[in-house]
C-alpha cells in the first residue's frame, strides 16, 4: 500500500513539472516570432525607404530638362541711324548663355543666332559647337554687327524717327544632355528675345528674352 502511495505521488510530482517546463517552452516560441516580425517590419522600412530614394532620384536627378538659350547684357559699341534714308548700323558686344540646370552636361552643335527687324534679317553671329557642364551656364561672348542694307520697303523711317529702335533675335540649339556616363536625351534649346534701343542717347533700353 505504501509503495502505491509512492508510485502516486511521484507521477503528481511528474506532471507538476512537465506543466512548469511548458510557459518556458512558449516563452521561447514567442521570442522567435516576435523576432520574426522585427524582421519583416525592418525588411519593409528598407523596401519603403528605397522606393522613397528611387522616386525621388527618378524626379530629381533624372529628370533632364530644356536647356535655356539667352542674351546677356548689351554693351552698345556704335549706333547711327538716318531717318531720310532711312538706315541704321550698329555694333555691340553681349553674351551668348546657355543654362543648363540638369544633373549632367548639355553638348551642342554649332548654330547661328539671327538678328531681325520686322522678320527680315539684320545680321548674325556664330555659335560654336561645345558644351554646358552640370548645372551651370556657358557663357560666349560675341561681337555683334548690324545693318539694314538687305532691307527693303519697310515702316524703319517711322521708327528711326520715333528715337527708338526694335529688334528680334532668334536661334536654335540641338545637342544631348548626358546622365550618369550611360544615358543621352535629345534636347533642343530655344531663343526669342527682342531688344529696343534708345537711339538719342544709343543706349539699349530693354531686353527681354522668352
Amino acid at each position: 500500500m505504501a509503495e502505491k502511495i509512492k508510485q502516486v505521488v511521484a507521477s503528481v510530482k511528474g506532471y507538476t513539472r512537465k506543466d512548469e517546463e511548458l510557459p518556458t517552452y512558449r516563452t521561447e516560441e514567442e521570442l522567435k516570432r516576435q523576432k520574426r516580425i522585427k524582421l519583416f517590419a525592418y525588411i519593409g522600412i528598407f523596401i519603403v525607404f528605397q522606393i522613397i530614394v528611387m522616386t525621388v532620384f527618378g524626379l530629381t536627378v533624372m529628370k533632364v530638362k530644356t536647356p535655356k538659350l539667352r542674351l546677356g547684357a548689351i554693351s552698345v559699341q556704335t549706333l547711327n541711324s538716318v531717318p531720310a534714308t532711312p538706315s541704321f548700323d550698329t555694333t555691340f558686344a553681349t553674351q551668348i548663355r546657355v543654362k543648363n540646370t540638369n544633373w549632367g552636361p548639355y553638348k551642342f552643335d554649332a548654330s547661328v543666332v539671327t538678328f531681325m527687324y520686322q522678320g527680315a534679317a539684320v545680321g548674325q553671329v556664330a555659335i560654336p559647337k561645345s558644351k554646358a557642364g552640370m548645372r551651370s551656364t556657358k557663357k560666349i561672348n560675341v561681337e555683334v554687327s548690324l545693318n539694314s542694307e538687305a532691307l527693303q520697303s519697310t515702316n524703319l523711317g517711322s521708327d528711326l524717327n520715333s528715337g527708338v529702335l526694335t529688334l528680334t533675335s532668334q536661334a536654335k540649339l540641338t545637342g544631348k544632355v548626358e546622365l550618369m556616363l550611360i544615358m543621352k536625351k535629345k534636347k533642343s534649346a530655344n531663343m526669342d528675345c527682342t531688344m529696343k534701343f534708345d537711339l538719342s542717347t544709343k543706349t539699349v533700353q530693354s531686353l527681354e528674352c522668352k
